[in-house]
């Protein structure tokens, strides 16, 4: 496909340009290492960790690192298909998604991907000064104010918010520099608890709250699934889709499972999946403390920057870097409003909304319109594509019916994952109605420029 030429840009807009509506350009492409970096970054998180401890409450230690493992590829084998779109295209999801939705079309699904995206980043702030809060009242004994709560949450934004304002550049050295740390400081930590705690002990030690593996496996897919759809924000850059599946291999199956696995060590060990609280009760003190900032700066940076990404196709006429700098200003202030607790619920349902679009946007290029999918047709391409938008809707009401209240209907099970079982219907259908709206008017292979 053409490349787009480099423009001539100063200031901000020349340290902070992204290519968010445009091709990376073959110069600026990366290795499958710097590619999975970054996707170590946002897998070395305190949630990845808490999820490792809720898994440790629910089955045995070797039925946990089952559940890890086919949780993690189940992750990891969606976001490599999704990747190799963004690593063909070098383009970002929402910009993939013009020629899947139409370029009318695309402001709906973008402003999903970034309510989804921009949420996390809000919630996960919140978590961020409620973790900085925690630590500090362990380490002093005494309980910080709110005052304390809303230094760390403005302090922990302005650097989230600046790392993903300068692009994936910024989002790369970080994880080079933190994630590192991050998992020695984890190995240590397993290391530590073995010494207290024989792996036989671990081996033995029973569930607090039982549950079938499929359902753990289920928690585990499911819970990254979001990162599996938006993976062509980072792919754009990798020098190829073998690069480009090399660094979700990285990032989404190692270090995602090795961080997964060893929260799950630590539940069993402590019996508790607060990593605050292990960190600290392990010694590791002001450095424990640091690490936790970088855990969660290298995740929530990423969320920021997705969110901007989408909110480009959406505010045309705006670079990414103001685009960003306004969403971390309002995130901190829903962030000291206190908005973890009342935005979870809608990020859940924008978690069964998210998936079918990869499912259709995957559909449509490797099985249907892969000539359309070309930069220079975009202006050419219809205003909505109604076909993906049936697609959509559908297999997000089949997940609802398929996720368990309050969040859903809870009315029959598929794969147990609601998330997969959204991708899995929204590829399918995709399929089946265009191919039913070929036979409709007698073509036998697709346009290049699709009308439906």
């Amino acid at each position: 496909m053409a490349k787009a030429e480099e423009k001539p840009l100063r200031g901000i807009d020349a340290l902070a340009h992204d290519y968010e509506r445009e091709p990376v350009p073959e110069m600026r492409q990366k290795s499958w290492y710097n590619v999975g970096i970054v996707w170590g970054g946002v897998a070395a998180c305190l949630a990845a960790l808490m999820v490792g401890g809720i898994v440790a409450d629910m089955v045995s230690l070797a039925d946990a690192a089952i559940a890890v493992v086919c949780g993690s590829l189940i992750t990891t084998v969606i976001g490599a298909i999704a990747s190799t779109v963004g690593a063909r295209l070098n383009i970002s999801t929402p910009m993939i998604t013009r020629f899947a939705f139409g370029n009318w079309g695309v402001y709906i699904v973008a402003l999903v991907l970034a309510l989804g995206s921009y949420g996390w980043f809000a919630v996960q702030l919140g978590l961020f000064g409620e973790t900085m809060k925690g630590s500090a009242g362990l380490l002093t004994g005494t309980t910080p104010g709110s005052v304390f709560l809303w230094v760390s949450i403005i302090i922990g934004g302005i650097l989230m918010t600046a790392s993903a304002l300068l692009g994936y550049r910024a989002l790369a050295w970080l994880s080079l520099v933190a994630v590192v740390p991050i998992v020695l400081l984890m190995i240590a930590s397993v290391i530590q608890v073995l010494t207290q705690h024989p792996w036989s002990e671990l081996v033995a030690h029973p569930p607090a709250h039982p549950a079938p593996l499929p359902v753990v496996i289920g928690i585990v897919g499911g819970g990254f699934m979001v990162g599996a759809v938006i993976t062509p924000d980072v792919s754009r850059y990798a020098k190829s889709t073998g690069h480009s599946v090399a660094g979700v291999l990285l990032g989404f199956f190692v270090f995602q499972a090795v961080m997964l696995f060893m929260g799950t060590i630590l539940g069993h060990a402590v019996g508790e999946w607060d990593v605050v609280k292990i960190m600290i009760g392990l010694g590791w003190g002001m450095v424990g403390m640091l690490v936790l900032v970088f855990a969660q700066w290298t995740t929530n940076d990423n969320n920021l920057y997705s969110a901007a990404l989408a909110f480009s196709v959406i505010f045309r006429g705006w670079p990414k870097w103001r685009l960003t700098a306004i969403a971390g200003a309002i995130g901190i202030i829903l962030a000291l409003w206190g908005i973890y607790g009342r935005l979870m619920q809608w990020l859940m349902y924008l978690g069964v909304l998210i998936p079918p679009i990869a499912g259709i946007y995957v559909a449509d290029y490797y099985l249907l319109h892969r000539g359309f999918y070309k930069y220079e047709n975009l202006a050419r391409a219809p205003q909505v594509r109604w076909l993906s938008f049936t697609a959509w809707v559908i297999a997000s009401f089949i997940a609802y019916c398929t996720t368990a209240p309050p969040t859903g209907f809870g009315w029959f099970k598929i794969t147990t994952i609601p998330p997969i079982d959204s991708f899995i219907i929204s590829f399918i259908l995709t399929l089946l109605l265009h191919w039913g709206y070929r036979a409709l008017k007698g073509e036998t292979v697709a346009a290049e420029i699709p009308s439906a």
